[in-house]
């Protein structure tokens, strides 16, 4: 398998990152936006049904897509979920049971 991540393909590119990264915080903000208030892992974190969880495996990949799209920037996993869970803790959505 190729290795198709900017981040690993070019690791000195820091201001590219950087940008690419706070877009990222951007649209997970904003796409949390659509949503009501959701409960953050209820009494099993692993239970895959829960809506936190379908939440963050649809917009991993959606977010994904867009960066694709907008940046032509292929964001590593690592990138992805940082982002995603700096935009869970500056976002007023979530609550916490």
């Amino acid at each position: 398998m190729a290795i198709r991540y900017n981040l690993w393909l070019d690791p000195d590119n820091t201001a590219q990152h950087r940008a690419v990264e706070a877009d990222l915080e951007r649209y997970f903000m904003e796409r949390f936006a659509d949503y009501p208030h959701i409960r953050l892992f209820g009494a099993d974190p692993y239970d895959y049904d829960a809506p936190f969880n379908r939440l963050y495996d649809v917009l991993m990949a959606r977010a994904a897509e867009y960066c694709e799209r907008t940046w032509h920037y292929v964001a590593s996993p690592e990138q992805l979920n940082r982002c995603f869970f700096r935009a869970v803790g500056r976002s007023t959505k979530f609550v916490r049971d």
